[in-house]
């Protein structure tokens, strides 16, 4: 799958902010066939948006040359999200050369908190993950 199926498959709309600083604001538009039981978005999609906006937020910070790669990950969830414009905020507290700490959050067009995570980040040099990538699907 490439980046851009990725970002079809999560509904991206647009990257709004990658600040240096270390923070980052992405669109999503959340869809119906991303919905289980009564037009709520399934979990994984909420971590999944909040979890690519602190990426995001990391690389701002290291550049395109790294990858964040997520040691831990948690998610609480105070609202549902439901069809329709999602922001996904996410900003460093702590970066370190190779290990960094996220916060995001995800919230409603109307500005309604709907979740909150931290994240653990070891930050990977792209060639390093590109040519383990390449090897594992030419075996």
């Amino acid at each position: 799958m490439s980046v851009d199926s990725l970002y079809e498959t999560m509904g991206l709309v647009r990257v709004v902010e990658m600040n240096p600083d270390g923070r980052a604001v992405l669109e999503y538009q959340a869809r119906p066939d991303q919905c289980h039981s009564g037009g709520v978005v399934q979990g994984g999609f909420v971590t999944g948006w909040i979890d690519a906006a602190m990426a995001h937020a990391a690389i701002a910070i290291m550049g395109d040359d790294m990858v964040p790669m997520t040691l831990e990950l948690k998610v609480s969830f105070f609202a549902p999200a439901r069809p329709g414009l999602v922001i996904a905020e996410g900003w460093a507290i702590r970066h370190g050369r190779r290990t960094g700490f996220y916060e995001g959050a995800l919230k409603d067009a109307e500005g309604n908190l709907l979740a909150k995570a931290s994240s653990t980040f070891q930050m990977v040099d792209r060639s390093k993950v590109e040519a383990a990538a390449k090897a594992a699907t030419s075996a």
